[in-house]
């Protein structure tokens, strides 16, 4: 399939709130897996997967992404939307809320990448990569796994999974998606637009992207913004053993 889709859950429960979850550079949609078995009591879950060889813009991504989750919701428009992005999602995340700023009910930011154009040390290190030679990128998915996960709170099959993800990405892709998050920008003065409850999650052992500062800078910008932070997590964080989403979003009375 050449267009971004949906993944359905192993249930299909078009009575229960509508759970979309974009997900981060893997474009996989697989990695929220562990979450899977609680949030599906709760929610119809639907995981977006980005095809390997898709080259979309931000406009254009964000225009595919709301087309599908409108035809998901057919004929019954006032069901409720959560909408959850986790680092690039996050990214993505941000353009369809303002793209389409009544589809929503709720909003989850996990370790959102939007901090990449930020931080200039980030750009100038990521368009380095260019130089490199293909083999350096299957070498280097190993050696990122520390930068990606605390991997000590991974469960083996978990730390598996996010390897093969990983390793499953043609450089031209991974290079790709990375001019996005150099390009990707959204003035403070349109956030503020956002009037819907955000939850924004932070890992404050995030070793990839400085997640936690982020989260400060979003939540004070959102009007009705919410920020939590996970002391140990780090940037992978939904793949940890004992993090659990469904009782995040509780805990935070994000319902």
């Amino acid at each position: 399939m050449s267009q971004p889709y949906l993944l359905s859950a192993q249930r299909l429960q078009p009575e229960y709130p509508l759970f979309i979850y974009l997900p981060g550079m893997d474009g996989t949609g697989q990695l929220l897996r562990s979450q899977n078995q609680v949030l599906e009591n709760y929610f119809d879950v639907r995981c977006l997967a980005i095809p390997l060889n898709d080259k979309s813009n931000w406009q254009s991504l964000t225009y595919q992404v709301l087309k599908l989750i409108h035809t998901e919701l057919g004929q019954n428009s006032q069901r409720p939307v959560y909408l959850c992005g986790e680092s690039f999602g996050g990214c993505l995340a941000q353009k369809m809320a303002m793209q389409a700023p009544h589809l929503f009910d709720k909003i989850i930011l996990i370790n959102p990448a939007s901090s990449f154009r930020l931080h200039p040390w980030l750009s100038w290190t990521s368009q380095l990569m260019h130089w490199l030679p293909d083999y350096c990128f299957e070498i280097g998915a190993q050696g990122l796994l520390p930068f990606l996960a605390a991997v000590d709170k991974i469960a083996d099959g978990d730390r598996q999974h996010l390897l093969n993800a990983m390793r499953s990405i043609p450089p031209e892709t991974i290079l790709w998606r990375i001019s996005l998050l150099r390009e990707f920008h959204l003035e403070e003065r349109k956030l503020q637009r956002i009037a819907q409850p955000v939850l924004v999650i932070a890992g404050a052992e995030d070793k990839l992207l400085p997640s936690k500062q982020e989260a400060r800078r979003l939540v004070r910008v959102l009007p009705n913004g919410t920020m939590t932070v996970l002391p140990h997590s780090g940037h992978a964080c939904l793949l940890e053993k004992g993090i659990n989403l469904y009782e995040i979003m509780q805990r935070c009375n994000f319902f």
